[in-house]
């Protein structure tokens, strides 16, 4: 009897949540390759001796066959190609440990950069300087390596943390992300953007930067292309940010409660937040980071609402005459997305506080490599050319309109609530 395709939302779930149930109940995982200490390699010594060895080429080697094995199952679920998957995932695996490898250099670890950076770099290049084979091309499944990720993610987002922040983070999180969504996606559409790009970009600026335009777009169906535009830009804005808001948060004199829910609040990359709250100081880190994850909690509820708002908008488009009933909007809702909603509901109140710190961390290394494999195919199916050329510029200074914007208003709305109230 011949099984039921499955697309791929659902197919992502069942994958992140057999991952995430092997790594929780059973032993039955591979520990993932190490590139070096957590400050960084630095010279041929520490690579000898901790990189380049027998135990940890078998951990490269497990790990790829347990990542093969995972996307070879997904294939078939969905019913592709089981031959280009084969072909293809070799070499988008070894591209992302080469990635991996450049960004736990030292020098790079003390800039903040984030492995994604460079995946979708090393892809960047090989597409705008090479031609990609189309055996290759065949094989790129980036948006199904994103929603396994983005399931994975859900382990994270737990709601305690969120509480730490207390009344205060949370208020910041629902004014900041409500102000800028609407600025930015009013900013977009009186430049003329469709409003496709618009919501994507509207989203990423004001919630969460690349899970959020993700999350977005798979509620909205949206062109993989802008998509690709949108994750582009939210990398490159990301990396100046980091670098002189803790400067000019010393500069204006702000107290490090203020500073880093400031640097949480804007800056769109869990990476390049640690990183700013890091040069800011331990307490700023502290409060960057809570502040992030309140934001990040708000992705769930924000995709359920964009997709209601949507599917509401296409209909009104298309002139139909009924109102797009709770089936219609099921249907067009990311499944994706509500199994990310579900993990972290489970690790936030159903596994214990102890399984959920010691499984964490293997949960969101592979999440991380997800999200490595899909920045590398982003980088393979994107050319400069494209981005450049797309409106004429008019997203990219709608983007940095948006983002100036943030930076603003969250600078109030922090100097408010920690200075004024929290302190007070």
């Amino acid at each position: 009897m011949k099984l039921k395709q499955l697309n791929e939302d659902w197919t992502s779930v069942v994958v992140a949540s057999t991952l995430i149930f092997a790594i929780v109940a059973t032993t039955f995982f591979p520990e993932l390759p190490k590139f070096g200490p957590k400050e960084g390699w630095y010279g041929w010594t520490v690579l000898q001796t901790e990189v380049f060895t027998s135990g940890n080429s078998i951990r490269l080697l497990l790990t790829f066959l347990y990542f093969f094995g995972f996307t070879l199952i997904g294939g078939a679920l969905m019913g592709k190609s089981l031959k280009s998957i084969l072909k293809a995932f070799p070499i988008i695996f070894v591209l992302s440990m080469g990635a991996q490898f450049i960004a736990s250099s030292g020098s790079m670890k003390d800039l903040g950069l984030e492995t994604v950076l460079f995946s979708l770099i090393i892809g960047l290049i090989i597409s705008n300087i090479f031609k990609v084979p189309s055996w290759l091309k065949s094989g790129i499944q980036s948006e199904f390596y994103i929603k396994i990720g983005l399931v994975m993610l859900g382990a994270s987002v737990l709601f305690s943390e969120i509480m730490k922040a207390g009344f205060f983070g949370l208020i910041q999180a629902i004014i900041v992300v409500l102000s800028v969504w609407y600025f930015a996606f009013w900013i977009a559409k009186k430049m003329k953007i469709d409003e496709e790009l618009s919501i994507m970009m509207a989203s990423a600026v004001s919630i969460c930067g690349v899970s959020a335009a993700i999350a977005t777009a798979g509620a909205i169906k949206g062109d993989s292309k802008k998509l690709s535009y949108v994750v582009s830009l939210v990398l490159i804005v990301a990396i100046p940010m980091m670098i002189f808001m803790p400067l000019i948060a010393r500069w204006l004199g702000l107290s490090d409660e203020v500073t880093g829910a400031w640097l949480g609040g804007t800056i769109d990359t869990t990476g390049a937040v640690v990183a700013s709250g890091t040069i800011a100081g331990d307490i700023a880190l502290k409060f960057s980071t809570i502040i992030k994850f309140s934001q990040n909690i708000l992705l769930g509820v924000a995709a359920l609402l964009i997709s209601i708002f949507w599917t509401y908008k296409q209909v009104d488009r298309n002139r139909e005459t009924e109102k797009p009933t709770l089936k219609i909007i099921w249907e067009r809702f990311p499944k994706f997305v509500l199994g990310f909603i579900i993990v972290s509901l489970a690790f936030s109140f159903l596994v214990s506080p102890e399984t959920a710190e010691i499984t964490g961390k293997t949960i969101k290394s592979y999440q991380s490599l997800w999200f490595n494999l899909a920045f590398i195919c982003i980088g393979l199916e994107t050319r400069f050319k494209d981005i450049i050329e797309l409106d004429k510029g008019r997203p990219l200074m709608a983007f940095i309109t948006a983002q100036l914007f943030n930076i603003f208003i969250t600078l109030v709305v922090a100097y408010i609530l920690f200075e004024m109230l929290w302190k007070g």
